[in-house]
């Protein structure tokens, strides 16, 4: 992923930030989302559409988990469809 993409999708995750109301997650999340962003950076949707999913499937996720959301995603295909759904995903 060129640089320029990935500082369009950081401004987009940081402006998601703030208008969701996801303002108060913590480094911790911020740091899995950042990692689901960078796994999907190939992906053939829309950057807003990743930025949606990832932090959806963070919320999902209890705050003790140590699997990154990608490998995460793979054992909870409910919760995957779910985030799919509500990102427009699919």
């Amino acid at each position: 992923m060129k640089l320029k993409s990935v500082m369009m999708v950081a401004a987009l995750f940081a402006g998601s930030m703030m208008v969701s109301g996801l303002a108060q997650a913590g480094a911790d999340d911020m740091k899995w989302i950042a990692k689901c962003l960078k796994d999907n950076a190939e992906a053939k949707v829309a950057p807003e559409v990743v930025t949606t999913y990832c932090t959806c499937m963070n919320n999902k996720m209890d705050e003790n988990e140590t699997q990154s959301i990608s490998t995460w995603e793979k054992s909870h295909p409910k919760e995957m469809a779910d985030c799919e759904k509500q990102s427009g995903w699919k």
